[in-house]
């Protein structure tokens, strides 16, 4: 069994591992950066630390929305080359922490999505629902992943 964290984006529901999440938090004033790239919300501070915030929406091909009082960051952790980098994913909705068979995960349809398919490792079905699993690591090119480092590696300086 493994612990899954499950959101709203756009009306679907998303689940990411609980190992990859730091924290969760409400959306607080976030500092735009210039020149970055469209889904990158801009940075917040965190404790004393620098945080990049992707918008998923933009990421995931989604029409932006204004924020409610529903939508929240899950700050995520990613390991690049053997670097554990932090960055903040603002979604619409937190919903619960689900404990799934990973055995039962089905892949993901070859089918016409409105959804990049390379970010999806499979579907878990929930109830009479599929929840789709992301693959965080395969969910950011190299050009953003160094946009992510550069953050990262700032943080680290100051």
């Amino acid at each position: 069994m493994k612990a899954y964290l499950t959101f709203k984006l756009n009306h679907e529901v998303f689940a990411l591992g609980v190992d990859k999440v730091v924290e969760i938090m409400e959306v607080p004033r976030v500092t735009k950066v210039p020149k970055a790239p469209d889904y990158m919300k801009g940075v917040i501070n965190l404790r004393g630390q620098v945080l990049p915030v992707i918008d998923t929406r933009i990421k995931f091909g989604l029409t932006p929305i204004e924020l409610t009082k529903d939508h929240c960051i899950i700050v995520i952790n990613m390991i690049i080359d053997e670097k554990t980098m932090y960055f903040g994913a603002l979604v619409d909705q937190v919903l619960e922490v689900l404990e799934m068979d990973e055995e039962t995960m089905l892949p993901t349809p070859n089918v016409n999505s409105k959804y990049d398919m390379r970010f999806i490792q499979g579907l878990l079905k929930e109830g009479d629902d599929f929840v789709m699993v992301l693959d965080i690591d395969h969910t950011f090119s190299i050009e953003e992943i160094e946009a992510i480092k550069e953050n990262n590696q700032e943080q680290q300086r100051d």
